[in-house]
């Protein structure tokens, strides 16, 4: 096994690596086990790079329409009052913890817009009750915190 190298085209945002159409150089390991297998990449050839520039002048277009939107939906998250119930036991820890796709169903049931569950970055698992920080990725430039206050289910 060699540790060279490969090049992939991303086809999806990941998040620390770049953004979809990038061409990248990760490790043979990473690339094979992780990225093309979720569909988050795909390897570069000669070819590819025609869909490369493709990729890229549809994304260009979705962001500037979309930098106004997410800044607009930023203000949105910045009042929003998100609740989440979840079974816990003895001194407040939860039974599993809470994941992204919970808040988003969260947010979007006290009024707030919808969002992407990968576009959610949760820093530490939340497993306990209380009040917690979660940050949202809503373009490149703009991003939103939104607090989230667990509590204990009866």
């Amino acid at each position: 096994m060699s540790g060279k190298p490969m090049k992939l085209i991303l086809t999806q945002e990941v998040s620390g690596l770049g953004e979809p159409g990038d061409v990248v150089e990760v490790k043979a390991g990473y690339g094979r086990n992780y990225l093309v297998p979720r569909s988050l990449a795909m390897p570069w050839t000669r070819g590819s790079q025609q869909q490369v520039e493709m990729i890229k002048r549809g994304r260009s277009a979705r962001e500037i329409r979309s930098l106004d939107d997410a800044r607009e939906t930023a203000d949105r998250l910045s009042g929003l009052k998100v609740r989440l119930h979840k079974r816990a036991g003895g001194g407040g820890r939860l039974f599993g913890s809470i994941s992204t796709a919970d808040i988003a169903t969260a947010v979007r049931s006290a009024g707030g817009p919808e969002l992407d569950r990968r576009k959610i970055e949760i820093k530490n698992p939340i497993k306990t009750v209380g009040s917690h920080q979660v940050a949202v990725r809503l373009h490149p430039e703009v991003s939103a915190t939104i607090d989230v206050e667990v509590e204990a289910a009866t």
